[in-house]
């Protein structure tokens, strides 16, 4: 090689660590961004629940009582929906929907969510919540370790994963009409897995979306926008891997 073309490779290599150091840096402010609007929405959720699930008066807005029994009013069946609708919403308006918005839908969201998991804590016994969301904790922050971390591509793992839970919806469904309880054990045990794994998966396909904004030259608004979406995928894993796990072991109060 001669010295010039050694002269020039130095400079290339310099070029390419520097662009690498910079992705980086990029990659994890995206990252850090994602999982403090996720543990964000944590905190609002389970304090709209603690709210909801210890003051009566609030109770009595979304449940009804009449000579049949106890149910839900037309604003807790409200409370019980509106979350698919926000997170369909959200989907489906990325492109039109500003920031700001996407902000407060995603904030509105994690407040009515919570309040609708003020019945689960009236359900379940606190020490069964308690131990059934630490269980949650532990599995999620392995498995997102594992997948920021991992050298292996879980895209095609990631597709068995969706088909599964493809599947398991299918099953609840059909559940809804048997009221079978090995079924719904079964649904349980699958949904564990399949959220436990899409942990992992969502947080690789995270980093990746973080390490190509730098090449994509990705707005400010933009970035701020997919930050939130991420967030709310995290939030969706993290939420649906501690129900199902008080599905299989949360103790019900008598």
């Amino acid at each position: 090689m001669s010295n010039l073309n050694q002269h020039e490779f130095s400079n290339y290599t310099v070029l390419e660590s520097k662009q690498t150091v910079v992705t980086g840096a990029i990659s994890k402010k995206f990252m850090a961004g994602v999982f403090t609007w996720m543990f964000f929405a944590l905190g609002i959720s389970t304090l709209f629940a603690a709210i909801f699930s210890m003051n009566t008066e609030l109770l009595q807005h979304l449940i009804r009582v009449t000579d049949k029994g106890a149910g839900l009013s037309m604003l807790g069946w409200a409370v019980m929906l509106a979350p698919i609708g926000f997170v369909l919403l959200m989907s489906f308006g990325f492109q039109r929907l500003s920031a700001s918005a996407l902000t407060m839908l995603f904030l509105a969201y994690a407040a009515i969510n919570g309040i609708s998991f003020s019945f689960i804590l009236l359900a379940y016994t606190a020490s069964s919540v308690i131990g059934c969301f630490a269980s949650a904790s532990v599995m999620f922050g392995v498995m997102a370790l594992m997948g920021y971390t991992t050298e292996k591509d879980l895209t095609s793992f990631g597709s068995m994963l969706t088909m599964g839970l493809v599947g398991m919806l299918v099953a609840m469904m059909v559940n809804w009409f048997l009221h079978s309880q090995m079924l719904d054990y079964i649904i349980s045990l699958v949904g564990v897995a399949v959220f436990t794994g899409l942990t992992a998966y969502d947080v690789q396909k995270l980093k990746r979306v973080g390490a190509g904004l730098e090449y994509e030259g990705t707005s400010a608004n933009d970035t701020k926008k997919l930050m939130l979406m991420g967030g709310l995928t995290l939030y969706l894993d993290f939420i649906n891997l501690f129900l199902m796990l008080l599905r299989l072991f949360g103790g019900k109060r008598d």
